[in-house]
């Protein structure tokens, strides 16, 4: 089933009431909405003069909801997970710290690999060559030794967004704004599938910073990246002004989790694929598989 996503981006007060989420405004004139709370997926919070009861927070958690919030740039900026999110999750957990150095050198080389072969199919859709990048996909080493994630992506970025000038950074011109937005609600999701699996998305198989607290989270969706980038190219394609984070923009970039995407030969939506790929994940975690499921861009 296909989770449900709320934006709030005007003042309202959330609450619960009879189990489910209770919409009020402050207009009077405007009725108040009730929504069950076991069709919810994601919660995006950019108001500041939104407020959310305690009641209902606990309530979301309970249900595996994900709760953005934005900052004063509209960015989402923080995530709210429940912190039980598998009825094994001591054991998985501890299952996951035990995980060898070989085998997240393995995974990191598949992670990588799948990445830029999907980096290479959204490429081909526009006409680009992409012999070097198949070629990379395939010389990828365990650990990514030789680093052919970096070159593949100087290659990829200078042919997805030719525009003179044009680097992937944060904090660069557009349409990096547009791929920083779809890359945070990317990360929120995968971090939500992570912790469903029953293991901490701080926990990286290749991003160990410190100051990382979604570490795991920013491994899993590196092959998903992709289908945000096709979002995004489908908004410079539009003739719009994209230099500015529209509503429009936001909403467009939000059904990311609706996309579907094939994985094992199968459709489906990018938020299941998300928690197909996790699962996989742990499987390789205990030895049960050696391979991690990753969707194929098409």
């Amino acid at each position: 089933m296909i989770k449900r996503t709320l934006f709030f981006e005007n003042p309202a007060y959330l609450s619960l009431q009879l189990e489910q989420l209770l919409i009020t405004y402050p207009e009077e004139f405007v009725k108040p909405i009730t929504i069950p709370i076991e069709d919810l997926g994601i919660i995006i919070i950019e108001s500041l003069h939104v407020t959310i009861s305690f009641s209902l927070i606990n309530k979301l958690m309970s249900y595996g909801v994900g709760v953005f919030s934005c900052d004063e740039r509209h960015m989402p900026s923080g995530l709210m997970l429940q912190l039980e999110g598998h009825t094994q999750q001591t054991e998985r957990i501890r299952t996951q710290l035990e995980a060898s150095l070989p085998l997240k050198k393995n995974l990191w080389q598949q992670t990588v690999s799948a990445k830029i072969v999907n980096q290479a199919r959204l490429l081909h859709t526009r006409g680009k060559d992409v012999d070097n990048l198949l070629r990379w996909s395939r010389e990828v080493q365990s650990g990514d030794q030789k680093n052919h994630e970096a070159r593949a992506a100087v290659q990829y970025w200078s042919r997805l967004f030719p525009f003179e000038g044009f680097t992937r950074h944060p904090e660069g011109e557009s349409p990096n704004h547009l791929l920083n937005y779809g890359y945070s609600i990317l990360r929120g999701i995968t971090a939500r599938a992570i912790v469903s699996s029953g293991m901490l998305p701080m926990l990286g198989i290749f991003h160990k910073n410190k100051y990382n607290a979604f570490g795991l989270a920013d491994d899993i969706m590196e092959p998903y990246r992709p289908f945000v980038d096709a979002l995004v190219l489908e908004l410079v394609d539009s003739g719009e002004d994209f230099h500015e984070l529209k509503k429009e923009f936001k909403i467009h970039l939000m059904s990311i989790m609706r996309t579907d995407v094939i994985l094992d030969g199968q459709k489906s939506p990018l938020m299941v694929a998300l928690s197909r790929t996790t699962s996989s994940l742990y499987e390789c975690y205990v030895g049960r598989t050696r391979k991690i499921l990753y969707p194929l861009y098409a």
